[in-house]
């Protein structure tokens, strides 16, 4: 139980640096977007370390379902368990 959690939390800071990592790139891509031949180039260099890495991608996304799955079903059995105590 403590491995899925882990897991998920693991996830959640990796989503959130991400996400403050494209909050504060977007004043840089504003001005690279001025610059075809950058944006392009850019496009390259993205496309090329999305391919290198594509499995690794893959088994993270699909590692962070699991443990999304995971956390949703034992919320659900505590909630039924609570549900069960109030009806006693």
């Amino acid at each position: 139980m403590s491995h899925v959690h882990g897991k998920l939390a693991k996830e959640v800071v990796k989503g959130s640096i991400v996400s403050s990592t494209v909050h504060t790139g977007s004043k840089l891509m504003s001005n690279v977007a001025k610059h075809p031949i950058l944006v392009f180039g850019l496009g390259l260099v993205g496309g090329y370390l999305i391919y290198k890495y594509r499995k690794e991608i893959i088994s993270s996304t699909t590692s962070m379902v699991d443990a999304g799955k995971d956390f949703v079903l034992q919320q659900k059995e505590n909630l039924e368990d609570i549900v069960a105590e109030n009806k006693e």
